[in-house]
């Protein structure tokens, strides 16, 4: 599983700035529009890594797949904000199918492989509830989804 970009600084120098407060919600929102919170079981919500006003994170995903396992599916997405707005970049990759009780060690495992040691990953139970998730994003200040995206900011 591809994780944030791997860093050469310190913890001191990666948290020193706001980040990009919209980042996390709109990529949860992201994850529950294409996969249905009904789909979704549990997600593991990865601490970010935040320099100045640029941030990364990861968000898992536990989806049920029908047989009993569960199918693995990673958001990654980096954000900045710029003068002339917010850029915020996410992928939707499908990891995998694995039975359900390997995921949480599998989760354990992404910490201890990380680039940087950011904590351990949120735990949020959504048993494909609608009312699970939307409690999750209610967490978030609407604000945070009202201005317009720039999208993926352009080279150079």
């Amino acid at each position: 599983m591809r994780g944030v970009p791997v860093r050469t600084d310190s913890i001191a120098e990666a948290d020193d700035g706001p980040g990009v407060p919209e980042a996390l919600p709109r990529t949860l929102r992201e994850v529950g529009n294409r996969l249905g919170p009904g789909a979704i079981d549990r997600l593991w919500i990865f601490p970010p890594l935040v320099q100045g006003r640029r941030e990364w994170g990861l968000v898992a995903a536990s989806c049920f797949d029908g047989r009993g396992a569960r199918r693995l599916v990673t958001a990654r997405y980096s954000a900045e904000r710029t003068g002339k707005g917010l850029y915020l970049d996410s992928e939707l990759l499908d990891e995998g199918v694995a039975p359900a009780d390997r995921l949480p060690r599998v989760m354990e495992g992404v910490v201890k492989r990380g680039p940087e040691p950011l904590g351990s990953p949120r735990l949020v139970e959504v048993e494909g509830g609608v009312e699970a998730f939307e409690s999750l994003m209610a967490d978030y200040d609407g604000g945070l989804f009202e201005e317009t995206v720039a999208g993926p900011r352009p080279a150079g």
